[in-house]
């Protein structure tokens, strides 16, 4: 994510230039990266754009998988692994530990060091990585191997960004090439749900990650064949920076371990949960403490403190916790009605061409007096997929959620750039020192709030089967004829092998105790469903408000200050 902010910030700042300069250490100012008086660069051919755009789609697909191959396929993969579902969890906490982080140092190593070093070191680091997954033969090897490549994704998903930038000129940056950039982003998932089953099959973990090799080892030349365009560096990482960004990797790690556990080891159960949030918490505030003390800060605190600001995170946190119902219930949800992969793979390819679609559509639309129509309709959509999801029965097959996943697909594609491209710009009028602090908002929003969606809704969805589990439970008395009636009807397709009355009866009560508990989930997902739709439809409702207020507020402006406005 941090990558679409500098890339686009060098291309406003005219700080294009046809080769790498290196700014002397005692620039005066030494936050930010000077820009060098260039020529404009040439405009790009409709072919070369192309390729560009191509090259990033595979770079963003080469990270995407990495990340989701595992997430994906936890149950399939424990058995090659011997661990349980819990411990194959610690393959998602050991990836997300330090990859919620990295962008921050990222941006300060590119500007640093250079474009060219920084995708040249990536990209081989990468490789390394993909490799190291062929000597996984347990547990604790590939609870190592995900750490490690969670750092090396880091600037993958980097790379990703400033390769789609790359084919547009300066003017389409932060509208086509952002919502192309964004869009990529969101098709890994749907194609790693397409494509695990064969690989599962062809070889269980190796199998999987055989193919995040493959695909680490064609990005490789792109690197070199196609060099992104450089731009003057300077240095200007300090030791207090240093310091600082191992606090804020320290404080994100933890809270991303917490919200990936909490909800299996469950919150309130687990001692060492309220210690890691504890570190999380005295780390991002010794955080804070430096960086207001500091003249040339890594984060701007006061700003990030402003009102606008925090209505920004907000926005983007409420954005992004319903956008997680499509991974963290609709997912689940098929799982728990048994749906194999012939069934749902129609499903996905749907996701997928929703999703593409929406990117599109916001590219069209990405103009700044288009924003607030879009977000209407990425929130409308949002909202009315997941009602329509929250009306499911045991009877629901993959056929009767087409409609609201390719709804929830699109409204997630078209939300998030638009409202990207606006804090950038307004991180971008403070001035380029400012970008680093839009991009720890940005990147707190997306990567821990998707992991705070998933942990939410997953404890919801525990919360409710149990409430529904024991009000299901109050209505099974022997004294119901519809009760018994029914456990007689269960128990009778054991009759032929079982003649103890009491034992069939038996097998009968414990065949309708599946069905309770088969209901009472089912009841607890469309209580998940409901309650994404409702923090849609309250999003929506108070953009209409604000809208609304500002609009107002204009007509009863006075000519002289609408004028000078």
């Amino acid at each position: 994510m941090s990558a679409a902010a500098s890339a686009a910030a060098n291309a406003n700042r005219g700080a294009l230039v046809e080769d790498e300069a290196e700014v002397p250490a005692d620039d005066p100012t030494p936050q930010q990266v000077p820009a060098a008086a260039a020529p404009a660069p040439q405009p790009m051919s409709v072919t070369r754009s192309a390729i560009y755009v191509v090259c990033s789609a595979l770079l963003f697909l080469t990270q995407g998988l990495g990340m989701n191959l595992a997430l994906a396929n936890l149950t399939q993969v424990q058995g090659s692994l011997s661990a349980t579902s819990i411990e194959a969890a610690w393959l998602s906490a050991a990836y997300m530990a330090p990859n919620v982080s990295l962008s921050i140092a990222l941006v300060k190593i590119r500007a640093q060091y250079g474009l060219r070093r920084f995708a040249e070191i990536g990209i081989v680091g990468f490789v390394i990585v993909s490799l190291m997954n062929v000597f996984v033969s347990d547990l604790h090897s590939a609870i190592v191997v995900r750490f490690i490549s969670g750092i090396a994704a880091a600037p993958m998903s980097t790379l990703g960004f400033l390769y789609m930038l790359e084919a547009f000129p300066p003017a389409r940056k932060l509208t086509v090439g952002l919502a192309l950039a964004l869009t990529c982003t969101t098709i890994s998932a749907p194609i790693t749900r397409l494509i695990s089953p064969t690989l599962i099959e062809y070889g269980q973990w190796h199998g999987l990650y055989t193919l995040e090799m493959a695909l680490a080892l064609m990005a490789l030349p792109i690197i070199y064949l196609l060099p992104l365009t450089p731009v003057p560096h300077a240095k200007i990482i300090q030791r207090t920076d240093i310091l600082s960004y191992l606090l804020v990797a320290l404080g994100f790690g933890c809270i991303a371990i917490v919200l990936t556990m909490g909800r299996l080891y469950w919150w309130f159960e687990a001692p060492w949960l309220g210690v890691l949030l504890a570190v999380a918490i005295v780390a991002l505030t010794a955080v804070v403490l430096i960086e207001l003390n500091r003249e040339l800060p890594l984060i701007d605190v006061r700003w990030l403190a402003s009102r606008e600001i925090l209505h920004f995170t907000a926005v983007l946190l409420i954005f992004r916790l319903v956008a997680s119902e499509q991974s963290a219930i609709a997912a689940n949800f098929y799982q728990l009605l048994g749906l194999q992969f012939e069934q749902v793979a129609t499903l996905y390819w749907i996701i997928l061409g929703a999703s593409i679609a929406g990117g599109i559509l916001c590219a069209a639309l990405m103009k700044p007096d288009h924003a607030e129509f879009v977000h209407v309709l990425a929130l409308s959509l949002l909202a009315g997929g997941a009602y329509i999801d929250s009306q499911a029965t045991n009877l629901t097959r993959p056929e009767q959620m087409y409609l609201s996943q390719a709804m929830i697909a699109a409204g997630t594609a078209l939300f998030l750039p638009p409202a990207m491209a606006s804090g950038f710009k307004a991180a971008l009028m403070k001035g380029p020192s400012y970008i680093l602090s839009f991009i720890v908002i940005f990147l707190f929003t997306q990567s821990i709030g998707g992991l705070i969606g998933t942990a939410t809704f997953g404890s919801f969805v525990t919360l409710r089967e149990k409430f529904h589990s024991n009000v299901l439970a109050e209505q099974i008395v022997m004294s119901n004829p519809a009760i018994a009636q029914r456990i007689s009807q269960l128990a009778a397709s054991y009759g032929r092998v079982i003649g103890d009355r009491a034992l069939l009866n038996g097998e009968g009560v414990a065949l309708l105790g599946q069905q309770v508990t088969r209901e009472a989930n089912i009841l607890a997902y469309n209580d998940a469903f409901l309650l994404a739709s409702v923090i849609a439809l309250c999003a929506l409702t108070g953009l209409l408000a604000h809208i609304l207020y500002k609009r107002i507020a204009a007509r009863m402006a006075p000519p002289a200050t609408a004028l000078s406005s």
